[in-house]
């Protein structure tokens, strides 16, 4: 589906919480993503709780994937303490999990880390007072840093950025205030302003908002399968 302009067809989808009781399958999805699409991209929350037979299931849905994948975990995929199973799971079925790293995708640049709360603008979080808030913090400004440092490592003209967290308040909007400082950081945005970045994709705002931008004017979209898309179906599909 590539346009003779060189521009792909970004699939996007984030949040499918797979479980292990195989409730719901994704065969038919990613068969009818592989029809409309160049690359798919999951923004984290592969699985429901980060369990090997999770990844499992989703690692033999995505047979039915004819396209390629990148991917970011989403903090359900390190409930069980075995993120790094599910990574390799997941990655022996040919998909690109992408934790702090970019990978090159028909000429375009996909960047992953998984990113983490902290809270927007004035209202972020700042490293004072307890040791618990400074960890915080610090986990915060790890994933930006680990963020920034795969975006340096980009060497196509055009990237694209995914994350599990939120790094907009615009795409929350929808969820209660209350939680806002959880869902997301504006270090995230601060990092990917200081690059050429066409699109970035997020989850874990269920019901957020579709679509907004980072101070600089990168759309940013939160595709997690729960929010309402243009396409009407869990995925959404960008032209980068």
């Amino acid at each position: 589906m590539s346009k003779s302009n060189g521009k792909l067809n970004v699939a996007a989808v984030a949040d499918l919480h797979v479980k292990e009781d195989a409730s719901v399958s994704y065969k038919d999805l990613f068969a009818e993503v592989s029809s409309v699409a160049d690359v798919l991209v999951i923004a984290g929350d592969l699985t429901d709780r980060g369990k090997p037979y999770e990844a499992e299931l989703l690692a033999a849905d995505l047979k039915h994937c004819l396209i390629p994948v990148a991917a970011v975990l989403g903090n359900h995929d390190y409930e069980s303490g075995h993120a790094g199973e599910v990574m390799r799971i997941l990655s022996e079925a040919g998909a690109h999990i992408l934790d702090g790293q970019n990978v090159e995708i028909e000429g375009i640049g996909f960047v992953g880390a998984k990113g983490f709360a902290g809270g927007f603008g004035r209202h972020m979080l700042s490293s004072f007072g307890e040791p618990a808030i400074k960890a915080m913090v610090a986990e915060s400004v790890d994933e930006a840093m680990r963020l920034e440092n795969a975006l340096r490592k980009v060497r196509t003209d055009r990237a694209v950025v995914v994350l599990h967290y939120a790094p907009i308040a615009d795409t929350v909007q929808g969820e209660p205030p209350e939680i806002y400082p959880f869902l997301g950081s504006s270090r995230l945005s601060e990092t990917i302003d200081r690059f050429k970045v066409t699109a970035v994709f997020h989850g874990h705002a269920h019901n957020g908002t579709y679509k907004g931008t980072t101070p600089a004017g990168t759309p940013v979209f939160n595709v997690a399968a729960h929010i309402e898309k243009p396409t009407g179906r869990p995925y959404a599909v960008i032209e980068v």
